[in-house]
């Protein structure tokens, strides 16, 4: 029998149509329909049953729907095709050619490791290509891999393909609030709308953005999100019992693209949920609580992650009001989780954030070595200890926390921040992928040492992986700035291999997004783009807070320039910059000692200021203007140069975008347009006030005779 059981569906929102319920426009990111053409236009057998492989079969079938292929379902047919999406348990396949395209697949495979839940293989063999998978996340990932390839994928010179993701969960923490809060609003450090998933105190009912995000998210790599912030009020520590059928419906939604959800909860729960009169990890009655609560929790979402945590931080309750530590905390909601196959991601942000500036011996970079170190090997094996990049808090520039590199008996995350709250906040391009590319190389123990990225992946797959706040919302671009996409897209995929060449994945995203097939002058497009995004962090970095210092921006909203906006501060967020010099002495010899946290070869770079890399100077030295940095410029001529030379750079920015108006979708075309001239804006305002602050502070003038105020 010759059939075929190709799925008639409707044109998805998706792809910028509207929904019944009236829902703004959505850009499609980087799955527009034409990213399907070479896929589409194909015939595809798709090989097995599950989940997951329905959505293969879905994906697989609106593509050949809308360019003229056609798809197959097997156990099926003795069919001619060119692309077969296989699970290797699933039988044989109905074809000669076919088969023989598949052995050659297992052949490369030959007796290395399995492809596991999620990985896949891609091999070619005659006119056929194939992807094996031994678990139906496996295909799925497998179908976005032969999209991103485009034709490539049908070379016939093409030599086989094994991927498997570094690690077993990358994950996204969206900083939604249910409640709309006071200051934060619905998302707290969100710049792209309101949540996706809540809205004035209530769930959102049309779930068919929620779904299209999955999809987007899988696309790149993501397999696991919080659909809540870390700072949990009464009405978010509500999703962990009376609002759980919220929680899955959500579940729901992504599980078709293979994300679990996870919960941010307040370690406060048994009190404020339970009624108990403590929360202190070492009370039975409270053990049983969280026993019992997670157990209703999984009954309702049988595939749900685990819990995120951030206590002792920033007001959030902990374990210290009862005299306990942060592995007491953490491993009472691990012993919760365990039996059920959960994961708790534990925040190491915690510092004390009522400092006194007059005390320069208390330093907010030390905290997170100073609480977490000597708890290395006493957290449970299903304890996540998530610790961003730098030591302070997502700076444009900061050292690579010594904590990454400290606690080798404890899984830890890499946690970055997509969202740009520190990094122009979705308003400026900024373009993170160097900046991550740079921490993931670092090497703690010196040159030719394990790297970050090998510490978060761990022993095959064993780290914490990689962790990212989410920067998304219900804006029709998703993320307010339609180039800020490249930041979400990229984080996915170097989660999935955090030894990928950001500059190369940025060029995947634009080619799924602007597809050559639908753009006016691709190469004119992809060249412009690649000027205006490659070098945008350093941009942006050239413009704000100078040679690592940090911060100086506007208190609250943390937008725009406020040289002294935290100076005099309880945040621990300070440059001391007086008459003589600027930075902050963090050395051994004479300041807080937290150079000294590095292993040897660094802790010995960062000690003095004759061999500390200038970018970041100002972070672990004060020194005098006059100062002369590696590249032979005194410190405050380095402040005046590259502030005129990063507005300099977004005017550039700026003029080569214009180059692109009729070349491009022109909804984007504007948007980033108005943006561009906001970032011109405020790129002017930076150089001016942080000139005129150091010009007014030193009294040198520049040497090039440019106008300070």
């Amino acid at each position: 029998m010759n059939a075929d059981r190709s799925v008639d569906v409707e044109h998805p929102v998706f792809v910028g149509e509207p929904t019944q319920t009236h829902e703004p426009r959505v850009h499609a990111a980087w799955l527009p329909p034409e990213a399907f053409r070479s896929l589409g236009a194909r015939r595809v057998l798709v090989h097995g049953e599950g989940l997951l492989v329905d959505t293969v079969l879905d994906e697989v079938s609106r593509a050949c729907a809308r360019y003229g292929g056609r798809v197959w379902h097997s156990p099926s047919w003795n069919v001619d095709v060119d692309l077969v999406l296989a699970l290797r348990a699933a039988g044989e396949l109905p074809n000669p050619a076919v088969e023989a395209a598949r052995s050659a697949g297992e052949a490369a495979l030959g007796d290395g490791e399995p492809l596991g839940d999620e990985g896949f293989l891609l091999a070619r063999d005659g006119d056929v290509t194939v992807v094996l998978a031994d678990a139906p996340g496996g295909l799925l990932y497998g179908l976005f891999h032969v999209v991103r390839l485009c034709a490539a994928a049908f070379d016939p010179t093409r030599p086989p393909e094994r991927h498997r993701p570094a690690s077993r969960r990358r994950m996204l923490n969206h900083w939604d609030n249910v409640a709309v809060h006071p200051v934060m609003g619905q998302v707290e450090r969100g710049y792209a709308g309101g949540s996706i998933f809540w809205r004035d105190g209530c769930a959102r009912g049309d779930l068919a953005r929620v779904r299209a995000y999955g999809r987007l998210l899988a696309a790149s790599g993501v397999n696991a999100i919080s659909v809540n912030n870390v700072n949990v009020a009464r009405t978010e520590a509500l999703l962990l019992t009376d609002r759980l059928g919220d929680v899955a419906d959500i579940a729901d939604v992504l599980r078709p693209y293979g994300i679990r959800v996870h919960l941010s909860v307040s370690f406060a729960a048994p009190v404020l949920l339970g009624g108990l009169p403590t929360a202190d990890p070492h009370d039975e009655a409270v053990r049983d609580w969280w026993a019992a609560a997670t157990r209703r929790v999984y009954d309702r979402i049988g595939d749900f992650g685990g819990y995120l945590v951030k206590a002792d931080s920033e007001g959030q309750p902990g374990p210290f009001t009862y005299g306990r530590d942060h592995a007491d905390g953490a491993n009472l909601l691990a012993e919760a989780l365990a039996p059920h196959g959960g994961v708790v991601h534990w925040r190491a942000f915690v510092y004390d954030h009522h400092q006194d500036w007059r005390d320069r011996s208390t330093d907010r970079a030390r905290a997170a070595y100073d609480h977490f170190t000597p708890l290395d090997g006493k957290f449970r094996t299903n304890v996540v200890l998530q610790v961003k990049y730098g030591p302070v808090d997502f700076q444009t520039r900061e050292p690579v926390s010594p904590v990454l590199a400290a606690m080798p008996a404890t899984r830890v995350a890499l946690e970055v921040q997509v969202t740009q709250e520190y990094t122009g906040q979705q308003r400026h391009i900024c373009h993170l992928g160097p900046w991550w590319g740079e921490v993931l190389r670092f090497a703690p123990w010196g040159p030719g040492g394990r790297t970050i990225a090998e510490m978060a992946v761990g022993e095959a797959g064993s780290g914490g992986g990689l962790v990212a706040v989410a920067n998304t919302g219900d804006d029709p671009f998703w993320t307010g700035h339609p180039l800020a996409q490249a930041n979400l897209y990229t984080f996915g995929r170097l989660a999935w291999d955090p030894r990928l060449d950001p500059t190369a994945v940025l060029d995947e995203w634009m080619t799924l997004t602007f597809p050559p097939s639908a753009t006016a002058e691709p190469e004119l497009v992809r060249r412009t783009l690649h000027e205006i995004m490659d070098d945008s962090w350093r941009t942006y970095e050239r413009y704000t807070a100078p040679l690592g210092v940090g911060f100086m921006v506007h208190p609250g909203d943390h937008y725009g320039p406020d040289v002294d906006g935290y100076e005099y501060s309880r945040w621990g967020t300070y440059h001391f910059a007086d008459r003589d010099g600027v930075g902050v002495d963090r050395s051994r010899a004479s300041g807080t000692g937290f150079a000294g946290q590095y292993p040897p070869y660094w802790a010995q770079v960062y000690e003095s200021p004759r061999t500390c890399p200038d970018e970041l100077l100002l972070f672990f030295h004060h020194v005098p203007y006059s100062h002369v940095l590696h590249n032979g410029s005194t410190v405050i001529q380095h402040i005046y140069d590259t502030h005129f030379a990063g507005v300099e750079e977004t005017e550039t920015m700026r003029r080569r975008w214009r180059t692109l108006n009729g070349m491009i979708d022109p909804t984007v075309y504007e948007r980033v347009a108005e943006r561009l001239d906001e970032q011109v804006r405020c790129a002017t305002e930076w150089r001016d006030q942080v000139n005129t602050y150091f010009f007014r502070k030193s009294g040198v003038p520049d040497a090039r005779g440019r106008r300070i105020y």
